[in-house]
């Protein structure tokens, strides 16, 4: 077969393998589809089919079929997360710093430091920190897989509940954002990349700068002049944001965020948000998962796996049921935010390859990881659904 019969056979494994197994296996409460095209991916990757069928792997998934499959899905992931920063109001975030400050940062600290004490076990033992990490770096790079919000996913998640749009869906996304630009700074001082530090420094000066000019020219232009410059910017915010070690989506984020929602029309912006939900959003979520190699490692692995997700779980809920004391919420309220910002599959996968390929963690620790990171992602709507029901006083509450 030519290169355009494999990718078109790649494409079809994409659509049909994981929308059958979700649609005939019913499993949309504990695992909506985007869980179940990051699980196929993952089936379908290097760790099991690659391994049990490697030349049949490696003829589906050869290199030009595999570069075509990430370009579709870096693109279609950088559209989604712009339109989700779009969707930020900013000023009203502003309004609430404080409480938004408060609530990001207990709920990445906390995680942070109940994940850091199951790493720092974890160095006790052989095999699990990876041959070029300095302990200190294991488990601050440990930690923060605990801490990680997955923004893409959280979006969908908002969305499959209705609140995306309302006050509260807008507090969460506020909170997740931030975090999202903490998590990738902290992997920059694990990575001891203090070049990259500076760029970091470099280009959020520069976005600043360059958004009240860029803000100002959208503002001038004929509507029908505004989503083309506006991909324009995105194109160009997302670029610099990975040159400098933020990762890209942070950079699609953030040029996203400092445009005003009213400044396109609203029905068009639903519409390209769930064109991209149909026809790219599944490549990336599936290609997250064909990048991905693990080892199942037998039971120690399971019951690392285990642990990690107890902490990971307890530190996000226990840091946002202190925000609930500081900041006079309602009971219930941080353990609704808390397990809506529990969701972290794709990000911590992105995060804990970095990690693995400069040898900070094991390849036995990934694997732990990355189940930790697939079975809080499929608690999420099951546990924030019955309590979103009960608490739907909170729903149009702006802080």
């Amino acid at each position: 077969m030519g290169t355009n019969e494999v990718f078109l056979l790649a494409i079809l494994l994409v659509f049909a393998v994981p929308y059958l197994v979700w649609r005939l296996g019913r499993t949309e409460y504990f695992a909506p589809l985007v869980v179940v095209q990051i699980v196929t991916g993952i089936v379908l990757g290097p760790g099991i089919v690659g391994a049990l069928y490697p030349d049949y792997h490696a003829f589906v998934f050869s290199e030009p079929v595999a570069m075509s499959l990430n370009g579709i899905a870096m693109w279609g992931v950088v559209c989604f997360v712009w339109l989700a920063g779009i969707e930020l109001d900013v000023g009203n975030a502003w309004l609430h710093r404080r409480e938004t400050g408060i609530t990001a940062a207990l709920a990445v600290c906390v995680p942070l430091l109940t994940g850091g004490a199951v790493a720092l076990g974890m160095s006790a033992h052989a095999g699990w920190v990876g041959e070029s990490a300095l302990r200190w770096q294991f488990v601050l790079a440990v930690g923060m897989c605990c801490a990680v919000t997955a923004l893409p996913i959280l979006v969908l998640f908002l969305d499959k509940l209705s609140i995306l749009r309302e006050p509260l869906g807008q507090r969460i996304l506020r909170y997740a954002s931030l975090d999202d630009v903490a998590i990738w700074s902290v992997l920059a001082i694990i990575l001891m990349d203090w070049d990259r530090v500076g760029r970091q420094t470099a280009y959020m000066a520069a976005f600043v700068a360059a958004s009240f000019v860029f803000r100002r020219l959208l503002q001038r232009l004929p509507g029908q002049d505004r989503l083309p410059m506006g991909l324009i910017w995105l194109a160009a915010c997302s670029f610099g944001a990975e040159w400098a070690g933020l990762h890209f989506m942070v950079g699609a984020f953030l040029s996203g965020v400092v445009l005003d929602r009213a400044w396109f029309d609203r029905h068009q912006l639903d519409a390209i948000r769930q064109t991209l939900l149909i026809f790219l959003m599944p490549v990336y979520f599936l290609s997250a998962g064909l990048r991905t190699g693990w080892q199942l490692g037998g039971m120690p692995v399971l019951l690392t796996a285990g642990t990690l997700l107890i902490a990971s779980v307890l530190g996000k809920l226990s840091g946002l049921r202190l925000a609930q004391h500081i900041l006079k919420w309602q009971p219930g309220e941080g353990a609704l935010i808390g397990w809506l910002l529990q969701t972290k599959a794709l990000i911590m996968i992105v995060f804990a390859n970095v990690l693995l390929d400069k040898g900070l963690i094991s390849a036995t620790t990934f694997t732990a990881l990355l189940l930790m990171a697939v079975a809080s992602t499929m608690l999420t709507i099951p546990m924030a659904a019955p309590m979103l029901q009960r608490l739907q006083g909170i729903v149009g509450r702006s802080r």
